[in-house]
């Protein structure tokens, strides 16, 4: 669809401004057919055991909107979900500055407002049978993070910065060195010249709306293009400090640990996750009257392409969907399978991206030497029974 702009529309008066409205509205229309019919996968998600700390997966079946409504965003607690009065809140800013600031919701909501489209996944994403679903897209708003940390200054020897949340929990950690109890809060860090990014955002605004408490209220980190992990929710305070910062959550926890070959040798690497990995993932099959058609999403990087394979096919190249789309936010693509018999198939997605990088098959020695269920991020197959 041509781009119109905006100005000429307003300058044509109210019909072209309602016309406007309505290409408007097409463009945004998540690509679906009249009277299509989703077709269940086969291949369903395993029971959660974790119903307190993993909530509200996407069910990828009922994927038919760019952005993910607020009521139907997952959430991760890895401790508790605080309840949190905003009138009494304050966000500490500390550690190695040279003023140190504690400001309140409205103190934040008064300084420049910014906006990013991000697709935030959690780094566990099909890494487990009954987890599937940890991601969402959301159109996120809030006040730079850059600003606040330069009106506070960052002193001499300030490296790291740590953003600790409201949750808060129990911690235990024992061998034959240690036996340590620590009540503590969920932390995540990131060096001084990744937190100065000017994308990252204070953010208070979720589609329009307050963070849910689920997702952070009063106020979260979103940083564009990190796993969920990095982007702190329900944040008391932002700490710069002199050294590299090592708890449960950047150390113990969260860490993906791989076999590499280095000369022969095989070499054990142990990596904090930090930024998204290239991925992709078939998210529903439909039936209508002109046939079948895949539909799924691509996000992790900026997307060149996306191809499909049915079984042991060929891979074909799926259409983009470009009337919705962002930096940081997941690409929607289709395609169509006529040629579709009866019978148990399965569908496999990879994306490449700009750079000509391609998301990994299983057997690639990135995912098949990898023994943690972190930064899953190998070829997405589904399964399939047509009628």
């Amino acid at each position: 669809m041509p781009k119109i702009n905006r100005r000429e529309v307003i300058a044509t008066g109210s019909a072209a401004l309602a016309a406007y409205a309505l290409l408007h509205r097409f463009a945004q229309a998540f690509p679906s057919r009249p009277g299509e019919s989703v077709v269940p996968w086969l291949d369903q998600m395993a029971p959660n055991p974790v119903p307190d700390i993993i909530q509200n997966q996407l069910h990828w079946e009922d994927l038919d909107s760019w952005i993910t409504p607020n009521e139907k965003f997952f959430s991760i607690a890895h401790f508790n979900r605080p309840k949190i009065d905003a009138g009494a809140w304050k966000l500490e800013i500390d550690g190695i500055v040279k003023k140190p600031m504690a400001l309140t919701l409205a103190d934040i909501k008064q300084r420049p407002k910014q906006e990013v489209t991000f697709t935030v996944e959690c780094s566990g994403n099909h890494g487990l049978p009954f987890f599937h679903g940890g991601i969402g897209n959301a159109r996120w708003a809030g006040t730079p993070l850059a600003a606040v940390l330069e009106e506070a200054g960052i002193a001499g020897g300030g490296i790291e910065v740590v953003f600790w949340g409201s949750d808060v929990g129990d911690v235990a950690l024992k061998d034959m060195f240690r036996d340590v109890k620590m009540h503590q809060n969920f932390a995540r860090s990131m060096s001084l010249t990744d937190a100065m990014d000017p994308k990252n955002l204070l953010c208070y605004e979720m589609n329009g709306s307050d963070l849910p408490p689920a997702n952070g209220y009063p106020l979260r980190l979103i940083a564009p293009g990190w796993y969920g992990i990095a982007n702190v929710k329900w944040l008391k305070r932002i700490e710069v400090r002199g050294s590299r910062f090592m708890n449960q959550f950047m150390a113990r926890d969260y860490v993906t640990i791989r076999e590499e070959e280095h000369n022969g040798e095989t070499v054990w690497a142990e990596t904090s996750v930090g930024r998204a990995l290239l991925k992709s993932a078939p998210a529903r099959v439909t039936k209508s009257d002109s046939g079948y058609r895949i539909t799924g999403a691509a996000w992790g990087a900026p997307i060149a392409k996306v191809e499909v394979k049915i079984d042991g096919g060929p891979w074909r190249e799926a259409t983009i969907d470009h009337s919705e789309e962002a930096d940081f936010a997941w690409k929607i693509w289709s395609i169509d399978w006529p040629d579709a018999a009866k019978g148990k198939h399965t569908v496999t997605s990879r994306a490449f991206d700009m750079v000509g990088n391609m998301q990994p098959a299983m057997d690639d020695p990135r995912i098949a030497k990898k023994h943690t269920f972190w930064e899953s991020n190998g070829q997405v197959t589904r399964q399939v029974e047509l009628s």
